[in-house]
């Protein structure tokens, strides 16, 4: 059975910083590209961040690129994404995601239950 655990989200102020972390169990982590996507409240989920099995390849959403960095560890199975000069705009609930091959850009089959990060301005 593929689990993916998130962690580390709640509340921030404006400009600071928050650390969301991903364990996943089930399937071959590092065989896996990872990525992060929120959704608001009535918004539609949006594509945060993703990382190719080796870290080698990252990709980022316009609206977070130059403030987040995904990155991974594939002794520990986790994903992680660190968010800087964070904005009321990012307050969402954050779920990781397990991709359908190695590369960034294929799709995701499986998704966690995602963990609240509330911005406060």
């Amino acid at each position: 059975q593929v689990q993916l655990v998130e962690s580390g989200g709640g509340l921030v102020q404006t400009g600071g910083s928050l650390s969301l972390s991903c364990t996943v169990s089930g399937l071959t982590f590092s065989s896996s590209a990872m990525g992060w996507f929120r959704q608001a409240p009535g918004k539609e989920r949006e594509f945060v961040a993703g990382i190719s099995w080796n870290g080698g390849t990252t990709i980022y959403g316009d609206s977070v690129k130059g403030r987040f960095t995904i990155s991974r560890d594939n002794v520990k199975n986790t994903v992680y994404l660190h968010m800087a000069d964070v904005k009321p705009g990012d307050t969402a609930v954050y779920s990781c995601a397990a991709g359908r091959s190695r590369y960034v850009g294929v799709g995701y089959n499986y998704w966690g239950q995602g963990t609240q990060v509330t911005v406060s301005s």
